[in-house]
């Protein structure tokens, strides 16, 4: 009854620029933070960036200075704005939710995540 639905990503040359979006949509209550995820095939998947309701930011040290993650909380809306971009930032990319969904007056707080995006940079 949650999802979250991305767009944009593809295929970039190296220092050239992308964005990412997600859109939550279903019975949301609240959503609290919000981010996103990147997985090279064969790797862990590893933390990019997350922004809470109230706009803190966290970033992983290799995409600080490039990267701009940002939210609307009125569309349930996470951005991610990807600048001076790297070959070694090909992956794909996964946006994050922890959100408390109304199910008719229940309410319950789980970890979304949506079906993610490839981004591939070439050098």
């Amino acid at each position: 009854q949650v999802q979250l639905v991305e767009s944009g990503g593809g295929l970039v040359q190296a220092v050239g620029s992308l964005s990412l979006s997600c859109a939550a949509s279903g019975s949301i209550f609240i959503i609290i933070n919000m981010g996103w995820y990147r997985q090279v095939a064969g790797n862990r998947r590893e933390l990019v960036a997350t922004i809470t309701r109230g706009g803190s930011i966290d970033y992983a040290d290799s995409v600080k200075g490039r990267f701009t993650i940002s939210r609307d909380n009125a569309k349930n809306t996470v951005f991610l704005q990807m600048n001076n971009m790297k070959p070694e930032d090909t992956a794909v990319y996964y946006c994050n939710a922890d959100i408390v969904a109304d199910f008719s007056g229940y309410y319950r707080s789980s970890d979304y995540w949506g079906q993610g995006t490839q981004v591939t940079v070439s050098s």
